[in-house]
């Protein structure tokens, strides 16, 4: 092995402990290091503290230049991840550097050298993407399934004789992530001027919830004609409840398709890889001459087509 194929792996190994230690799972204080301090004392910061302030600013600057991201703080949020866009994007980087390195280790006998490690550039931002996506599909999946027991908990507040305001604050204490951020959200927003119901409407178009919409526009219309809100928020609550029943029997039924289309995807990209890290050898006769070269192209697309003819098979949209 060439000197420069082992600093790639030290490098590769030396940017593994930054992402693990530093990035995914840094080991902060309980304590804040300001109360930790002395009055008036001064510490000077570590190079790499340094390297990675300067790092952070210069991706800020980049962020800031840029009209659109693709991670942006918005989606941060809606995914659940407490991050800045920076410290993702400096994430992403990482990530990116080790799979490169990764792949220059497993391509080093082979021609496969710069494809693996293009593609393993690639999978970092694509699978932060793809993370991204998950995890809000998620977050909003928790949510829809906990609106009808928030709802139940502000008619009880109401009958209660609270305030509709103090009574989704009283939900925002009790509920469970991430219909107490949500809730939480719309308290702070109306305690800043804005009227509570665009703060609702603006929570029901962010969490992409019809159900919620609905909630949404029976207070307005409440706050404008009057009634008694409690009892239209139980009937409200009772036809979600049964959206959430069918929903759910739905999303059994369709389960065994899903593993099942998950399953033949899978297969190929897996059996390829296994023989790739076998025997390298084996595809020496497809990339030896055009016609194998365009043969694994023309199967990648016809991959890539049925993945997605079979996700959208599978996908009910309720």
């Amino acid at each position: 092995m060439s000197p420069v194929l082992y600093a790639g792996i030290a490098a590769g190994l030396l940017a593994l402990l930054v992402l693990v230690f530093l990035v995914i799972a840094p080991s902060g204080p309980k304590v804040p290091l300001e109360r930790r301090r002395a009055p008036g004392s001064v510490v000077e910061a570590s190079t790499l503290t340094r390297m990675t302030d300067r790092t952070v600013a210069a991706i800020d600057v980049m962020i800031r230049r840029r009209a659109s991201i693709p991670f942006g703080a918005a989606e941060l949020e809606q995914a659940g991840i407490r991050m800045q866009p920076s410290g993702f994007v400096l994430m992403v980087f990482s990530a990116a550097t080790v799979l490169a390195l990764f792949g220059l280790l497993l391509g080093s006998d082979t021609g496969w050298t710069v494809p693996l490690m293009v593609v393993g550039v690639a999978c970092a931002p694509i699978g932060a993407m793809v993370l991204l996506r998950i995890r809000t599909a998620r977050r909003r999946a928790q949510f829809a399934d906990q609106l009808d027991e928030s709802l139940g908990l502000l008619a009880g507040a109401l009958r209660a004789g609270h305030g509709l305001l103090r009574a989704v604050d009283a939900v925002s204490q009790e509920t469970e992530s991430p219909t107490t951020e949500e809730f939480a959200r719309v308290v702070n927003e109306t305690r800043i001027g804005r009227d509570l119901s665009d703060a609702l409407d603006n929570t029901a178009t962010r969490m992409r919830s019809d159900d919620f919409q609905w909630v949404a526009q029976a207070i307005s219309i409440n706050r404008e004609v009057g009634g008694n809100l409690s009892q239209v928020l139980d009937q409200v609550g009772h036809t979600i409840r049964e959206r959430n029943q069918l929903r759910r029997q739905v999303k059994a039924l369709a389960a065994e398709g899903k593993m099942s289309a998950y399953v033949l995807i899978a297969l190929p990209i897996g059996v390829f890889s296994f023989l790739l890290l076998t025997q390298p050898s084996y595809f020496s006769g497809f990339l030896g001459n055009i016609w194998g070269t365009a043969a694994l192209v023309v199967a990648a697309i016809l991959l890539v087509v049925g993945s997605i003819w079979m996700m959208a098979v599978v996908k009910v949209k309720f």
